[in-house]
């Protein structure tokens, strides 16, 4: 059984930062994919950013210049840095991971709230 498990995030006033972090655990063989969505409230949930095992890296426009998406492969844990945060970026960010056990299954975070207001 695999578990994603997230933490960092909480209240910052606008130009502020936060640190998402999300890590895996389990009968892990290995992950390949991992990203970060995001759900406002009355809104579908969006990609933010994704990697690939190799360390490409994909941006939403909006995110573009002021996030950056990492990853640890040792650590089985991707983490979302969060620069000049903005009103706009208030949403519930859920860290998604495509993890081969003995089939590969994609697995979601149970999501931490962001809320970016002075």
């Amino acid at each position: 059984q695999v578990q994603l498990v997230e933490s960092g995030g909480g209240l910052v006033q606008p130009g502020g930062s936060l640190r998402l972090s999300c890590v895996a655990s389990g009968s892990i063989f290995s992950i390949k994919a991992v990203g970060w969505y995001r759900q406002a409230p009355g809104k579908q949930r969006e990609l933010v950013a994704d990697i690939t095992r190799g360390g490409s890296t994909n941006y939403a426009n909006s995110v573009k210049g002021r996030f950056t998406i990492s990853r640890d492969n040792a650590k089985n844990t991707v983490y979302l840095q969060m620069n000049s945060l903005k009103p706009e970026d208030t949403a519930v960010y859920y860290c998604y991971m495509q993890i081969v056990t003995t089939t590969l299954i994609s697995y979601w975070g149970q999501g931490t709230q962001v809320t970016v207001s002075s």
